[in-house]
């Protein structure tokens, strides 16, 4: 069985933590990063710390921030679900090709911070993922599949794609729709797998809910590309680096719903500005699900047998005023 870690805030410093049954027990070591916690022994001491039992604090009483830390790559799949694919006026059928993109590391906060919108920001949608966690550098293509999948991913989180959809489809800009500061909640937990669980990869429950509305539910089953074949693809362009994230894409469930139509007219770059944003006026006035000011949402992964459990991440919308 793996081990379930999370990062808090105590008297102004960051301390890792061993969680179980709601309790965490403080991990030996100063590690200033998730990079340094993964190639130190912060593993080994969080077993450690378990195993040990001293320090025992309640999970609720302590102030938990990202288990992921910066610097770190954020990397990101997108329309990787039928269903979400479907919604967003899209074919649900597996593309032919990954749709990659990044957001901001500095869009990273806690899985209990307020997520800040932008005034100007009127089509503001979430998206909940599975956050995989790169265990060490890979720096040239490899070969992944479910027997090696541990010797590259660490472990895994729950994380949030907040997005602009105005800013994403007006501005033709995924990355900068996608990057604003508080965009990606992640944690609380972090769980590590040991070296026989990487395939409980494919059988995770996520649910999303906003003030109690259960919006998405889905299984890791269902991602069109799965996360070892898509790393191998990925690692022939670009490196990773121990602690870097990636998201591997969000259900059916999301605010945004498009018509085949509505996409290509929002997708076309010879459309002008003025028409795109009154059509998205338009869909904005017939679809109440985009998030408020004081909406709450709520984030939990499990796994389907229940022995894995990522917690709970809940954030609340507050619209900045400038």
């Amino acid at each position: 069985m793996g081990v379930s870690v999370v990062r808090y805030k105590s008297n102004h410093e960051y301390i890792w933590g061993t969680v179980h049954d709601n309790k965490v027990y403080p991990i030996q070591g100063n590690y200033e990063s998730l990079a340094s916690f993964l190639n130190g022994n912060g593993i080994t001491q969080a077993k450690k710390a378990l195993s040990e039992g001293k320090g025992e604090l309640i999970l609720t009483d302590v102030e938990l921030v990202s288990p992921v830390t910066t610097p770190a790559q954020v990397v990101c799949q997108g329309a990787n679900y039928g269903s979400h694919r479907a919604e967003a006026g899209m074919k649900s059928a597996r593309p032919p090709y990954n749709l990659i993109f990044t957001k901001a590391p500095s869009s990273m906060t806690g899985p209990h911070n307020d997520i800040l919108c932008p005034p100007h920001v009127n089509l503001l949608d979430y998206e909940i993922e599975l956050g995989v966690v790169i265990r060490k550098e890979i720096s040239e293509g490899v070969e992944i599949t479910s027997d090696n999948l541990n010797e590259y991913i660490a472990g895994y989180v729950i994380t949030n794609d907040v997005s602009a959809r105005d800013v994403q489809f007006i501005e033709g800009q995924w990355f900068k729709g996608k990057s604003y500061r508080t965009f990606c909640p992640v944690g609380p937990i972090l769980y590590l797998f040991d070296e026989d669980e990487p395939t409980t990869i494919h059988n995770l429950e996520l649910t999303l809910s906003v003030n109690g509305d259960v919006r998405q539910s889905a299984t890791t089953e269902q991602l069109l590309y799965k996360p070892e074949e898509s790393l191998t693809e990925l690692s022939q362009l670009m490196s990773f680096y121990p602690g870097d994230l990636w998201l591997t894409g969000t259900p059916g469930g999301v605010a945004l719903k498009l018509s085949t139509e509505e996409l290509e007219l929002l997708m076309n770059p010879s459309v002008p500005v003025q028409d795109k944003t009154k059509k998205l006026a338009e869909i904005r006035e017939n679809n109440d699900n985009y998030l408020k000011n004081g909406d709450m949402i709520r984030c939990e992964i499990k796994s389907l047998d229940g022995e894995i459990d990522l917690g709970t991440q809940e954030n609340k919308v507050v619209v900045k005023d400038s």
